[in-house]
């Protein structure tokens, strides 16, 4: 009786272990002196090519009790400011928006609209018409991340496409290129109501698509329009006036946050000062850095 119940733990244990590599995520067993199953053992032999490691797993921790099973804990990103000014940043309270996503092998812009599918994750898809997933060069340097669609892109399905976004297309034009050159995006695929800022749980349901975009498309360069598109990527409650036009890393890429096209229809004086971020960016990106302010 015993060995049969045996051979059954060791069946549920290796078919668990064949889920986890399915996932890519490699995993060691061992028994309680601490000497790896011999079985589980030659599956750590595989070569490094047939096989991923989630990037965002730690390695293994103590050992596990004798009816227990690997414990795994999960870390999110570090982010690493550039400028001194932002050294401080405090992280929002609460699990990270990058807990739950992994590194998927084979992913895409197509594969990863599919995923995304008509979306009912959050209460934002009971009031939109379309949702906007997002526009661009698949293979483009340079991200824009705004905050979510308006009435315009939510009757059209492409992100800003209303007067922000007309404003937005003068920016990408001043700066030597044309929309076709770059990628747009939101934090959120669907219309707030009213246009009021997207909540939370919104933003958590909707983020893993935001960061799947970002690492299919792999940009030189992310430019967060916006306070929520800052926030969101950088994980702060910092205001975005504190570290506007300044250098971040994100992920292994370059950030910088300016105002949203939105609020330079309110408030033009501030242009010039977003001109000035542009202008960053262009240099980075070996653009013609012209003189002057955009209109």
């Amino acid at each position: 009786m015993a060995e049969r119940a045996s051979e059954t733990l060791h069946k549920k244990l290796s078919d668990r272990l064949d889920f986890y590599e399915d996932l890519g995520i490699q995993l060691f067993c061992r028994d309680r002196t601490g000497v790896a199953a011999p079985d589980i053992e030659s599956r750590a032999e595989l070569s490094a090519s047939t096989r991923f490691a989630a990037p965002d797993l730690q390695k293994e921790g103590p050992l596990p009790k004798p009816a227990g099973k690997p414990a795994l804990q999960k870390a999110a990103p570090a982010l690493t400011p550039v400028s001194p000014k932002i050294a401080s940043l405090p992280v929002i309270a609460g699990p990270s928006l990058f807990e739950s996503v992994e590194k998927i092998t084979g992913d895409s812009l197509l594969k990863t609209r599919e995923d995304l599918g008509e979306c009912r994750r959050c209460k934002l898809h009971s009031t939109r018409h379309k949702i906007v997933f997002g526009d661009g060069n698949p293979k483009a340097e340079l991200i824009f991340v705004g905050e979510g669609p308006g009435a315009d892109e939510d009757a059209q399905g492409l992100p800003f496409v209303g007067r922000a976004g007309k404003l937005l297309t003068q920016m990408i034009e001043a700066m030597g290129l044309q929309r076709k050159d770059v990628y747009i995006c939101n934090v959120v695929k669907c219309r707030p109501p009213e246009n009021r800022q997207p909540e939370e749980d919104e933003i958590r349901a909707c983020s893993p698509f935001l960061m799947r975009q970002i690492d299919v498309i792999a940009p030189k360069v992310i430019v967060c329009l916006g306070a929520v598109a800052a926030k969101t990527l950088l994980q702060t409650n910092r205001g975005i006036s504190q570290f506007r036009g300044e250098w971040l890393e994100f992920r292994g890429r370059k950030l910088l946050a300016t105002y949203h096209p939105a609020y330079l229809l309110r408030n033009p004086p501030a242009k010039s000062e977003v001109w000035k971020d542009l202008q960053k960016v262009m240099a980075v990106l070996g653009l013609e850095v012209k003189k002057g302010k955009s209109s």
